[in-house]
């Protein structure tokens, strides 16, 4: 399928570049073929001293449903060099020495190589941005929504306390965590910015003009400067905790992977991406 063919395209406007995921048939899913090619286009923005700011987007009417669970192009068993971790490869181990080493790789070592990029990003996020999805626009700097985007990490009904990055309890304060985590339940727009999750609301056509507006205001500005700014206010959330309770919670998310297979059918406690999209269509009123 064509969207299959190049699932990340990279375009420069000016001093600004733009990553798009490329997977709008399946809501951008994020399979291992996306993600070393989203890292292969953010080394491309860093490495072009022209590109000053980076866009995250992604295609279609969803920015991205989360991580690949059930798609044509699910590739979990591919082989890809470790780019994020320095730790063996997974496609010849089994059991949680497979899983621990394939996200350590995937999801939370290459979130924090992506947050550490050295100029600013901004997601652009429409429509869906679930689970593995909350995890590609909180590694970035800015988040610029569209009044129809809508945000939710349900993996809890896994029996899994939240993705693998996990930011909530700094994105979004650790009450509105608590309470996004415990009901499962997505919330929109207009909350996202109560919580301080996202920094603008704008109309659906509006999304990528401003988005890019915004860029380029931010490109004005010396790029050393912005670099050290960024590493200045990373640090400063580092030194509040985030990096080592993000460690600690990792390795829950993976206790719970254990405990799923030892009592179950399987690590994700029977769900799919069927049985998960049926649960949230439900509880929120196929929307």
């Amino acid at each position: 399928m064509s969207s299959e063919t190049e699932v990340v395209t990279y375009e420069v406007r000016g001093p600004v570049a733009v990553i798009t995921m490329n997977r709008p048939d399946f809501r951008n899913a994020q399979n291992s073929k996306m993600t070393y090619a989203l890292d292969a286009a953010f080394v491309r923005a860093v490495e072009d001293a022209a590109v000053k700011v980076i866009v995250l987007a992604g295609n279609g009417k969803h920015f991205s449903a989360g991580h690949d669970i059930g798609t044509p192009g699910r590739d979990h068993d591919a082989h890809y060099e470790n780019k994020a971790a320095l730790w063996w490869d997974h496609v010849d181990r089994t059991g949680g020495d497979q899983r621990f080493a394939r996200e350590t790789e995937v999801y939370l070592g290459m979130c924090r190589r992506w947050r550490e990029i050295p100029k600013p990003t901004i997601a652009m996020v429409q429509g869906a941005c679930i689970a593995g999805g909350l995890m590609l626009a909180w590694v970035c700097d800015l988040i610029v929504c569209s009044e129809d985007a809508f945000f939710s990490d349900p993996v809890v009904r896994m029996g899994i306390p939240g993705v693998e990055y996990f930011a909530h309890p700094w994105v979004i304060g650790p009450r509105a965590a608590k309470e996004f985590l415990f009901t499962g339940d997505r919330f929109g727009a207009a909350q996202a910015k109560e919580w301080g999750m996202v920094n603008r609301v704008v109309p659906r056509e509006e999304l990528e003009s401003e988005t890019i507006a915004l860029a380029e205001k931010i490109a004005t500005m010396p790029q050393f400067g912005l670099a050290l700014t960024k590493k200045a206010v990373n640090q400063a959330e580092d030194l509040m905790g985030m990096r080592s309770g993000m460690d600690s919670v990792f390795g829950l998310h993976h206790f719970a992977h254990a405990h799923n297979a030892e009592v179950g059918a399987d690590s994700l406690g029977g769900m799919n991406a069927t049985t998960m999209k049926t649960a949230a269509a439900e509880q929120n009123g196929s929307k």
